[in-house]
């Protein structure tokens, strides 16, 4: 092993590995994961007949980094290795790519969508792989892709079928799972070893040498005071009184304190009662109730300018969309408090202290002539943005040589990254050419960014896992993490409670590795044949709700002007992804806005236009257009942008697999085709 570069730590973890046990690799963040996975596969591959190893990571940019910088390094010359993510033509044929390849390294999902295709050059079977190596494997829980493959795995283990692959995890914490006393976090992790079909293997014998090769950061609050004063802040919350008092509301719902999370989800409740209801009044002014509450947290962490600029930009946006006297009494509040607004925003007496705090922790470690190399982790998007902005302004900051940038999110529009995006900036950071990175949590794992001797996390409240992530981004000798917040307020008390879960999660581990084997797979068994049950019932349960209502019974009502605008029986699953309205008068009832741009391509569809709502001034967003097959023009719905009108009242769906009707598979010749063809004839 020495001659493969392992350390003795990471021998000692991979031995049950290499002699065909299903094992979990636990080793802290910088301790070395996946050169230990490498060595494993390496060792799979020569001893086993028609060996096929595939890696599946949970973020786009890991696939690319764990094929450069330690499969193709340490295995390139002797196996054929393939790299397969979403913005790749591989993926389209991913059964031809697993049978010509040695070792295939991918997302999780291009592996769920191979094993349910099942054309015959894309179909995959687990049977076919014969070591499943599974990164940051804490996130097998619950409805989560790693949860689904492995899902198959135990229906197959428990009836007896094989050949099954061997399983390899990689993590640096398994959690608590929320669980506040020791038999609930064994629980805990034992649902993961079980969802997993593997026990937790760590360093014992070779923990010195471990400490030593990973050691722990210098950990820091920096503490600020209580701001004294917030008169913008008590602006916005006398017109969120004022929206209040234009509301009757029923004695049984209470909306809590302003500027809270908790504030944010009455509101929520509110909007879904105003549509319930038919209520619009209540609706609309349940969303701005939401944006002055969120303009409230803003500032809390970040500037009162950029507070006021998240209200500006909204009320900017509804300027041409009045409906009715809802819209206007709301946008009148608004404008005729807009001017004070402002002038309150950028009076720098009364600013956010904490920005002043996070200045000084940068400044402390930044600077002409040093190699800081730093990571500034924020809750949303909307937080990275206003840093940026903050960062790039600050003549202080500028003259300390920070050059940052973001990293949030892969996604479509302008509140996400391309993959492209993603990876040119990690690559720019790593070679120094970014020394910050202000990101959201999408860089709290799986960044193999040694250099990092900064991490500082604001205005974040997470579980002891991604605490535990941050916290291993620092391995620097010396290296500082920080948090930043006000004496006693929820990020310190978030931290404590972090700390006390981690420990949790330790002795829970620690219990569970002294069980007996034959205790251990009793276990094992008993969770997996329960888990096994559970879907059963909730799948029949889904299946029944699915089935509640013909889908012509229900309509799809816009949920801004309350338009009905088309039924459910028009809405068609596409490739079972999209569902996209098909009936052609639907076409009457929007208007096409600016066009979708998306950094991959796709096998039979490509983006069109944003669509909205054509009633009047509504314009609410539904969705996108796509040209299916080169021939269908299809509007691809957002079913959180419409109600649906049921024979047992009016309710809302955050996701369309929660609609309480069943959509029919579209079918290219039967659903478009053919209606077309026969409009020619006539």
């Amino acid at each position: 092993m020495s001659e493969f570069g392992l350390f003795g730590y990471q021998a000692e973890v991979v031995e049950r590995a290499v002699q065909g046990e299903n094992i979990i690799i636990w080793l802290p963040t910088g301790g070395g994961k996946t050169r230990a996975a490498v060595y494993v596969a390496k060792r799979h591959l020569e001893r086993t007949p028609k060996a096929k190893v595939v890696m599946l990571v949970n973020k786009v940019h890991l696939v690319d980094q764990h094929y450069t910088n330690e499969f193709k390094t340490h295995l390139g010359r002797s196996f054929r290795l393939v790299p397969v993510s979403g913005d790749c033509d591989e993926k389209d044929f991913f059964g031809s790519v697993l049978k010509d390849s040695d070792l295939v390294i991918c997302t999780a999902q291009i592996l769920e969508n191979a094993l349910i295709n099942q054309e015959e050059n894309k179909h995959v079977e687990l049977s076919d792989i014969t070591l499943l190596i599974i990164d940051e494997c804490h996130h097998t829980q619950k409805e989560a892709v790693y949860n689904q493959i492995m899902r198959r795995y135990v229906e197959k283990k428990l009836k007896g079928e094989k050949p099954l692959p061997q399983i390899l995890g990689l993590t640096a914490s398994l959690g608590a799972g929320g669980a506040r006393t020791l038999e609930k976090a064994v629980e805990h992790v034992l649902q993961i070893c079980s969802n997993l079909d593997s026990a937790v293997v760590s360093s014992k014998h070779c923990a010195t040498e471990l400490a030593t090769r990973v050691p722990r950061p210098i950990r820091r609050f920096d503490i600020v005071e209580t701001r004294l004063k917030d008169p913008f802040g008590d602006e916005l919350k006398w017109m969120m009184g004022r929206i209040h008092e234009s509301m009757t509301l029923s004695q049984d719902f209470h909306l809590r304190e302003p500027g809270t999370q908790e504030y944010e989800a009455d509101v929520v409740l509110l909007e879904e009662k105003g549509i319930r209801e038919k209520n619009r009044a209540v609706t609309e002014r349940a969303r701005h109730l939401r944006q002055y509450n969120n303009a409230l947290l803003i500032n809390e962490t970040l500037r009162m300018r950029d507070a006021y600029r998240l209200l500006d930009d909204f009320y900017e946006s509804k300027s041409n969309r009045s409906i009715d006297e809802t819209d206007r009494l709301l946008m009148t509040l608004f404008r005729e408090n807009q001017a004070e607004l402002k002038r309150l925003s950028e009076d720098d007496q009364f600013e956010n202290p904490k920005m002043e705090r996070l200045q000084t922790t940068l400044l402390e470690h930044f600077g002409p002539g040093r190699s800081t190399r730093a990571i500034l982790f924020t809750k949303t998007r909307i937080s990275t943005r206003c840093l940026y902005d903050w960062v790039c302004c600050d003549p202080a900051l500028q003259e300390a040589d920070i050059r940052a940038d973001i990293l949030i999110g892969a996604g479509t529009g302008t509140s996400y990254m391309t993959q492209n995006e993603q990876r040119d900036t990690i690559r720019s950071f790593h070679a120094g050419t970014l020394n910050l990175l202000i990101s959201t949590s999408v860089a709290e794992e799986g960044l193999n960014i040694p250099e990092c001797n900064l991490v500082v996390r604001y205005g974040l409240l997470t579980n002891e896992i991604a605490q535990q992530q941050a916290s291993g981004r620092t391995r620097a000798e010396g290296s500082v993490y920080s948090v930043v917040g006000v004496a006693g307020g929820r990020e310190m008390r978030r931290e404590e409670v972090n700390d006390f879960l981690e420990k949790l999660s330790v002795k829970a581990i620690s219990r569970i590795q002294e069980m007996s084997l034959s205790e251990f797979r009793r276990k094992l068994t008993e969770l997996q044949q329960a888990s096994v049950l559970c879907r059963l019932r909730s799948e029949e349960k889904e299946t029944q709700r699915r089935s509640r209502f013909l889908a012509a019974d229900v309509q799809l009502i816009c949920r801004n002007c309350f338009k009905a605008v088309a039924s459910g029986s028009d809405i068609k699953l596409v490739d079972k992804v999209h569902y996209a309205n098909v009936n052609p008068a639907f076409q009457k009832l929007y208007k096409t806005g600016v066009q979708v741009s998306l950094a991959r391509s796709f096998e039979d569809w490509e983006p069109g236009q944003v669509i909205n709502c054509g009633n009047g001034n509504c314009n609410q967003k539904w969705g996108f257009e796509i040209k299916y097959r080169k021939a269908a023009l299809l509007p691809i719905l957002s079913i959180g942008s419409f109600a649906l009108e049921t024979p047992e009242g009016r309710t809302t769906a955050k996701k369309w697999k929660k609609v309480p009707f069943t959509a029919d598979d579209f079918d290219f010749h039967d659903d478009y085709c053919r209606e077309r063809f026969d409009d020619l004839l006539t």
